[in-house]
């Protein structure tokens, strides 16, 4: 018990300096990110990337943009590849001990993002604890630091590669934990870094529904499979029933719109749900409110970020802003800077600000998940909204879904094509097509255009998925468990039409 006191004792002291940390931050946002910047630049002055582009001789933010380009992965690559190679002082100072892999779900080439020890422990693992900081500062009832966190990580394993070591961004975060993480946290190191899911996935159920868990942490889709298997294997009716002292649920990689309800049955009762957005490339934001599912941008990550509005995206010199000039609703591609090597790069996800005082946002989408084949801009959040509705009026459950277009043929208008798995049916497939589309036209003006009187765009086509499809395209391509998760739009048929054939 005094072990116990003296460790909620350290918490209690680290999470009140962090928060006013975060107070400062959200009351100068735009001092702490110059300040980030300069910093980086300094740094990397004296590396191939940093002599190439004349960091010495960057004074302003205008000059960062006039002699810094904007660039892709592939873009990157070279310099991530000699990096990997061993060499030092590439993009960052110094030797790049880790590289988080990750193929993403729009290529099937692996990418390799470098985890210097910068980024490691002022950006990943800051956040970590910035996460269970602001939640602890929210309710100061909790009782988090008295049970087990269960975190879900991907296929773990690192492997040895040159003088550097590669594998899932959880495999380098669990292989760096403090010990004392791992004293609170289930399941094991041992059986977190195993590499096959299937096997991982019995194992982790074999130790956590012994344990006493007071918080999850993991993407919605393959937590939900964890407590399925636990409850099959508990024969319990509810994962309440099994841990009384459940209380939040951090979630990211994925909307969580389409689960909520799902979570509440198996759960069986009330608890706090906190969305984060991390990636490879950088831990970007938390959820700082209880009852909001905006997310804080957090600034003193050795992040910078810049912002392209997706109406100028496909523009060959589009506009790019710094956080001082973003503009409230509306839907930017997402540029970063980061103290892993990484210089104005393109990560591909999309987002609007909801606030800018302090700076909240709300993930849209991809730059490359979207369907606009007829002008219709159909967007990722309007079609969870969508969905939502739909499955609200109709008493549906969804695990996964899919949709791309039908393109015009002749006289013939276009379509939208779906595949939605059912966790529970709706009671009717009509009723709840017709309750999508309508709320589509509802909250998207230029769906709704497009399907005035069936001319552009008729009514959407379904099918009901198979028990397990989306599983079984995962377990093919070998992404289960982890970030890995179903591309939900596309604007061509790359993806649907397997998944057709599979589902005949």
């Amino acid at each position: 018990m005094a072990t116990k006191a003296l460790f909620n004792t350290v918490v209690n002291w680290f999470i009140r300096q962090r928060i006013d940390q975060i107070q400062n931050f959200m009351d100068h946002p735009i001092e702490t990110q110059k300040g980030i910047l300069f910093s980086q630049l300094f740094h990397a002055e004296d590396t191939e990337y940093g002599k190439l582009y004349g960091f010495n001789s960057i004074s302003s933010y205008q000059d960062f943009k006039n002699k810094v380009p904007i660039v892709t992965y592939e873009e990157m690559e070279p310099f991530i590849e000699k990096a990997r190679q061993g060499y030092k002082d590439v993009s960052w100072p110094g030797l790049i001990k880790h590289f988080a892999k990750s193929s993403g779900t729009t290529n099937a080439k692996s990418k390799f993002i470098p985890i210097s020890a910068e980024s490691l422990e002022y950006c990943h693992m800051k956040a970590g604890k910035d996460m269970v900081s602001i939640y602890a500062n929210n309710h100061p009832e909790n009782q988090l630091f008295n049970y087990k966190n269960l975190r879900l990580g991907g296929s773990s394993e690192l492997y040895a590669d040159f003088n550097t070591k590669f594998g899932d961004l959880s495999a380098i975060l669990i292989d760096n934990l403090p010990f004392w993480v791992e004293i609170t946290t289930t399941p094991s190191k041992k059986v977190s870094l195993m590499g096959e899911w299937e096997s991982k996935l019995k194992a982790i159920t074999s130790e956590v529904k012994n344990e006493d868990v007071g918080s999850i942490l993991g993407v919605p889709s393959w937590m939900m499979v964890l407590l399925q298997r636990v409850l099959k294997e508990t024969n319990v009716e509810s994962i309440s029933e099994l841990w009384p002292n459940l209380e939040v649920f951090f979630h990211g990689g994925i909307s969580f719109k389409p689960y909520r309800e799902q979570f509440r049955q198996i759960i069986g009762k009330n608890i706090n749900y906190y969305e984060i957005y991390n990636a490879s490339e950088g831990f970007f934001g938390i959820q700082d409110r209880p009852d909001s599912d905006e997310m804080l941008l957090m600034l003193d990550y050795g992040i910078f970020y810049e912002f392209i509005p997706m109406d100028q995206f496909h523009f060959s010199n589009p506009k790019v802003v710094s956080l001082e000039d973003v503009e409230v609703g509306k839907n930017y591609a997402m540029v970063i800077t980061t103290n892993g090597g990484l210089w104005r790069y393109l990560i591909g996800d999309t987002v609007v600000f909801t606030s800018v005082n302090p700076f909240r946002i709300k993930i849209t989408g991809r730059t490359k998940h979207y369907i606009n084949a007829f002008g219709e801009e159909l967007m990722i959040t309007n079609v969870e909204s969508a969905l939502s509705k739909a499955c609200e009026a109709t008493g549906a459950h969804i695990t996964d879904f899919t949709g791309a277009p039908v393109f015009m043929n002749g006289n013939e208008g276009g379509a939208h094509e779906w595949i939605f798995e059912f966790s529970q049916h709706p009671d009717d497939l009509d009723n709840f097509i017709d309750a999508f589309d309508k709320h589509l036209k509802t909250i998207n003006s230029d769906y709704e255009a497009k399907r005035y009187n069936n001319i552009t765009l008729k009514r959407p086509i379904v099918h009901i998925a198979k028990n397990n499809l989306f599983y079984h395209w995962l377990e093919a391509k070998g992404k289960l468990g982890g970030q890995n998760k179903v591309p939900r739009l596309s604007n061509d048929r790359e993806y649907i039409d397997p998944l057709l054939e599979m589902n005949k």
